[in-house]
């Protein structure tokens, strides 16, 4: 089974069956104090009647939470719905409580728990503490047992307040992923400038040319043919250029960058549920040649963690080395899956190696974890080390 497809997100409103019955799982786990009214119910200590619409009050007072906790987690309800619910459900607590006695004051925790779950903390913080006393007053007044009483009153308290913390969390979360799915789309748009501004400038003036002088030509013909033909050679000659450009344009559009590989690495490790650590940024100054060559082989070695580890943490570092033969720019890839498959590298690993070899770099695989600390000889996980040489800049940042 997927865990997309059994994961419920914060914040997020099921999307399929599956979903909708784990979070009611989750939501509806806390009814288990509601043993005590259904006990009163089930042992006959009332009327007929008094059992029956005792009966249809749960139940409608369970309807109502639930369709308030679980609606207002997804995604939030109106805010007279909410008042208004909230108030429903204190209502008919007070009427069940004084109806049908001692085992329905547990209806005012749920009660706590819905405006901790609801409502904004500076409502919550004062409301929570009304509720609790409301259920004491009647409690006492009520002459019902001290020890319920006191039995009651921590778990509304901490229930409402905990509720608060789960409210503001989830909030939070809601806003983190719209401000970066604005982000994204920020992003995008900058790349879609970034493209007509490129186009703009790569193929503005070379087509302008190119129509001034098949303009030209055109009127030179067909009195001047000579000179006709140097205005149709030099359109050739603008054309050819501007295809180069334009090839040029697209191979830089496609080139991977290490920033870009960073960040991809760790959107792919989180969503193939492995904790990565990932350094945030790459260094500014880097060669274009040698960050092609990094960005490749971190693309090819996350997607070997991801495919074939079956490892729950990664490690991702680069950092600036000095060794004898230079300096260098040193990426390790470090795993604790199951370490590697055979004695001959796959064609991964080969792929990298040949890329490497054309800016003078190396590679080093060896088994275990050296970031973890298991070192080669537990037999666990996998470590890839790349190095490439740096002209100049970044020992500096040693």
């Amino acid at each position: 089974m997927n865990d997309d497809e059994t994961s419920v997100g914060v914040g997020r409103p099921p999307t399929n069956r599956k979903q909708v019955w784990i979070k009611l799982f989750w939501v509806g786990i806390w009814l288990a104090f509601m043993s005590a009214p259904v006990k009163d119910l089930a042992d006959g200590n009332h009327t007929f009647w008094a059992t029956v619409l005792g009966t249809l009050g749960l139940l409608t007072f369970v309807g109502a939470y639930l369709l308030l906790v679980f609606r207002h987690t997804a995604k939030p309800l109106d805010r007279r719905l909410v008042h208004s619910t909230i108030a429903f459900l204190g209502a008919l607590s007070v009427i069940l409580t004084l109806t049908l006695g001692t085992p329905w004051l547990v209806l005012f925790v749920y009660v706590a728990v819905s405006v901790g779950a609801t409502l904004p903390l500076r409502t919550a913080r004062w409301l929570i503490p009304v509720v609790t006393a409301v259920l004491v007053g009647m409690g006492l007044t009520g002459d019902h047992p001290r020890e319920v009483i006191t039995a009651l009153v921590f778990p509304a308290l901490l229930g409402g307040f905990s509720m608060t913390g789960v409210r503001q969390m989830i909030r939070t979360t809601i806003e983190l992923r719209e401000a970066r799915a604005t982000v994204a789309q920020l992003a995008a748009n900058e790349e879609r400038l970034r493209l007509a501004r490129d186009l703009h400038d790569l193929l503005g003036h070379s087509l302008s040319l190119i129509t001034l002088k098949s303009e030209l030509a055109g009127r030179m013909l067909p009195d001047h043919p000579e000179q006709a033909a140097a205005q149709v050679a030099d359109i050739e000659q603008v054309s050819r250029q501007a295809l180069i450009d334009v090839r040029g344009a697209v191979t830089g559009y496609r080139r991977p960058t290490l920033p870009g590989e960073l960040a991809g690495a760790r959107t792919a490790l989180a969503a193939a549920g492995i904790t990565a650590d990932v350094p945030a940024e790459a260094p500014d100054d880097l060669p274009e040649k040698p960050e092609e060559v990094l960005a490749w082989a971190l693309r090819e070695a996350v997607t070997n963690v991801v495919r074939h580890s079956g490892a729950r943490h990664c490690t991702v570092t680069l950092a600036p080395r000095q060794t004898l033969d230079g300096k260098v720019l040193e990426l390790t890839v470090s795993d604790d899956g199951v370490g590697p498959g055979g004695t001959k590298p796959g064609n991964g690993l080969t792929g990298i190696g040949e890329r490497l070899a054309t800016v003078d770099g190396t590679l080093i695989t060896a088994a275990g974890n050296f970031r973890s600390g298991s070192g080669s000889g537990s037999g666990k996980g996998f470590t890839l080390t790349l190095s490439v040489p740096l002209d100049s800049g970044l020992g500096s940042t040693e």
